[in-house]
């Protein structure tokens, strides 16, 4: 078995699974609250917020729905859960991940896991220790750009990829505060770890271990203590080079994705739709189709012009799906299916990004160890290493 052991109960494959949701910030309601609820199998039964507003919010769209004041409570109703999901802010996702685990509970945790490397491989043993699924909420490889450039690659529509482009840009020139603005490193901020969660999974996920990690890191804004301007160059055991972005100082916003191969090369501009919609109101259940974009918006594959000035072709982009996370948790659950992001995948991400740091910290090129031989088929060795005081206050976006 791959990634972190699962194990069907008995019964659970006739009652839905019960799930208790620890934060109702930005990530809990905007996106595993409803995702939770669009999952077939999935029931929410509990969130855990001391919010009397945040209540009211979740009470209004989940009627029924059960309340804690804290993680706490939750150990002491375990038996009538079946997994737990952290979405709260950073610097609780290990210890809330390790109770939920040393209680006997599967867990789902929001990017990051853990402020280390080292700490995501704890999390990791100890859920394998127990038989347990320990999953990460790596939500943007179902987004819809993603899943188009994976599929030009699979089909061989670039030839050879030699370079990966990737932004994840925006324009805030004013800093908005809160803890993932702090320079307190307990904090886990910046957007290195935030941002730069999401494009170095899919940078990994493509391209597989990284050897070499270069980057420059800044705090643009006045008032913010935190990265807030950074840029990651890896370079891949494969020979492809991937050139990260991610900042809340720019004005003129780069394209998603170009992407460079021998034959061919991919340029895409915009966001995928699905957190756009799921802020709105929208929900994975409502009649219209899920994660599509307009014609206008689709990228463009072609060589030797712009993309801006009419060189190449419009690729179709494929549907987001965000709702295949929590349906491929549930089959993970039942016995049925892997775990769709492991936490060793997200160990090996955590380790660039602590190499990002250091790199801009000192001016350097960071070089990673290669990675380590799989096991024997029958050793039983998990080898899957591809790549506010209330606990629920402003979690990151997802």
């Amino acid at each position: 078995m791959t990634g972190n052991a699962t194990h069907e109960t008995p019964g659970l494959s006739e009652t839905p699974l019960r799930v208790a949701l620890v934060g109702y910030g930005l990530a809990g309601s905007v996106f595993h609250a409803p995702l939770i609820a669009a999952t077939e199998g999935l029931v929410l039964d509990t969130v855990v917020t001391a919010s009397e507003e945040r209540r009211a919010q979740a009470r209004a769209e989940f009627p029924g729905v059960r309340f804690a004041a804290s993680p706490e409570e939750l150990w002491e109703r375990a038996d009538g859960l079946d997994l737990i999901v952290i979405a709260s802010p950073n610097r609780t996702h290990v210890p809330i991940a390790t109770t939920a685990l040393e209680t006997g509970l599967a867990v789902v945790v929001d990017k990051p896991i853990a402020g280390t490397a080292a700490e995501a491989r704890e999390l990791a043993a100890l859920a394998d220790k127990r038989g347990l699924l320990l999953s990460v909420f790596q939500n943007r490889r179902w987004d819809n750009d993603f899943l188009t450039l994976a599929r030009l690659i699979a089909d061989g529509e670039l030839g050879d990829v030699q370079r990966f482009e990737s932004r994840f840009e925006r324009w805030r020139p004013q800093p908005k505060g809160g803890w993932r603005e702090s320079g307190d490193p307990q904090e886990i901020g910046g957007l290195l770890y935030d941002l730069g969660s999401h494009v170095v999974d899919q940078a990994l996920v493509l391209f597989g271990p990284a050897v070499q990690v270069y980057a420059e890191s800044d705090v643009r804004r006045p008032g913010a203590a935190a990265d807030d301007d950074t840029f990651l160059a890896i370079t891949h055991a494969n020979g492809v080079r991937s050139h990260l972005y991610v900042s809340a100082t720019t004005a003129q916003l780069g394209p998603r994705f170009r992407v460079l191969g021998s034959t061919a090369g991919y340029v895409k501009y915009g966001l995928d739709p699905q957190e756009a919609d799921l802020r709105a109101g929208a929900r994975p259940t409502s009649d219209r189709p899920w994660g599509e974009e307009p014609e206008a918006l689709w990228g463009r594959i072609g060589s030797g012009e712009s993309p801006l000035t009419g060189g190449g072709a419009p690729v179709r982009t494929l549907p987001g799906d965000y709702p295949a996370y929590y349906a491929a948790v549930t089959d993970a659950l039942r016995g049925k299916g892997d775990n769709p992001v492991t936490a060793l995948q997200a160990a090996a991400a955590l380790d660039v990004l602590e190499a990002a740091r250091r790199s801009a910290r000192e001016g350097i090129t960071v070089s990673l160890p290669a990675a380590p031989p799989p096991a024997p088929a029958d050793s039983g060795t998990d080898t899957d290493t591809d790549t506010d005081t209330d606990t629920d206050t402003e979690e990151q976006t997802a």
